[in-house]
């Protein structure tokens, strides 16, 4: 590895939220983040890594888990746990968590990622270009399908899974719209106004890490309760925010008429806030970063 073409970008804060996880999981995310961070500090990429989580399950249990797996690392500077005594969602889990550490980089993660060996310095190399904020690595075994173009790595958009940000954006962004979205799209959103400020997102192929998801026997993906309802409330509230009420007209419909009890309930949560005037605030009227199409938020290269 050629630590010249490298930039270097100081601190590292790699953070996750936590809930109810698996223990086995985080341990495994904790090995797998050691070995990546020995191999980025090598390379210059980075002075220091710190891994942080915050808990928003019912209980501290995962405390002992997080304690044990911090004996173990040899490279991380610290592993940080904070139990934030009530489920804040991703988006707010993550700005609480923005709020306590300050690097100069920072990862937004899933607490379920593994990084291959050289992926933090593969997410790194795209930084020499100041006009970068984000770059986003390859999910396996499920590669996101949206696009990317070939040649500079530019995407519409970083997915919330794995994606290395700058403090200075996160900084200008005000983090994540935790007062709109719980779950879901936080990472769509947070995308869009990076662009609309002027920032370049890329996708880094040779940048692999693997997500831990499952799909059924018949090949399909298992979508639960809480993925199906905040999801389909995000759709609305995106297209809402971004100055497509033709949009919002159009689900609305389709979950009025679909008799599904998931996608009513998303419909009223969405026009209780209209209601109540706690809609966000609207952003990109001339639809300069928004995309929509199918449920999408870009084109995809694969279905």
């Amino acid at each position: 590895m050629d630590s010249k073409a490298l930039p270097r970008l100081g601190r590292l804060r790699v953070q996750a939220v936590l809930y109810g996880n698996e223990p086995e999981s985080i341990l495994r995310t904790v090995e797998h983040l050691d070995r990546a961070a020995e191999l980025a500090i090598q390379a210059g990429a980075f002075g220091q890594v710190v891994l942080a989580y915050g808990d928003s399950s019912p209980s501290d249990e995962l405390r002992q888990v997080v304690e044990a797996a911090k004996q173990k690392a040899q490279i991380l500077a610290d592993i940080e746990y904070i139990h934030f005594g009530a489920n804040m969602g991703s988006a707010g889990g993550h700005n609480a968590l923005m709020d306590v550490g300050q690097t100069d980089f920072t990862i937004l993660m899933n607490p379920d990622i593994m990084f291959a060996p050289d992926a933090l310095i593969e997410l790194a190399r795209p930084f020499h270009d100041p006009a970068v904020g984000m770059t986003e690595p390859k999910q396996l075994p499920f590669e996101h399908p949206k696009e990317y173009d070939a040649g500079t790595g530019e995407t519409p958009w970083a997915s919330g899974a794995c994606t290395l940000v700058s403090r200075r954006l996160l900084s200008e962004l005000e983090g994540y719209d935790a007062s709109t979205f719980f779950l879901y799209c936080d990472d769509v959103d947070l995308s869009w106004r990076a662009r609309l400020k002027g920032y370049k997102l890329i996708y880094c192929p040779h940048a692999a890490v693997f997500h831990d998801k499952r799909m059924q026997f018949g090949g399909e993906r298992s979508v639960g309760w809480a993925e199906k309802f905040y999801s389909a409330e995000a759709g609305l509230l995106m297209a809402y925010k971004y100055c497509r009420d033709d949009r919002v007209k159009q689900i609305s419909n389709f979950f009025a008429q679909s008799g599904d009890e998931v996608w009513l309930d998303a419909l009223a949560s969405f026009e209780k806030r209209r209601d109540e005037g706690r809609l966000p605030q609207r952003l990109d009227p001339d639809n300069k970063v928004a995309f929509f199409r199918d449920g999408l938020y870009a084109r995809h290269r694969f279905v």
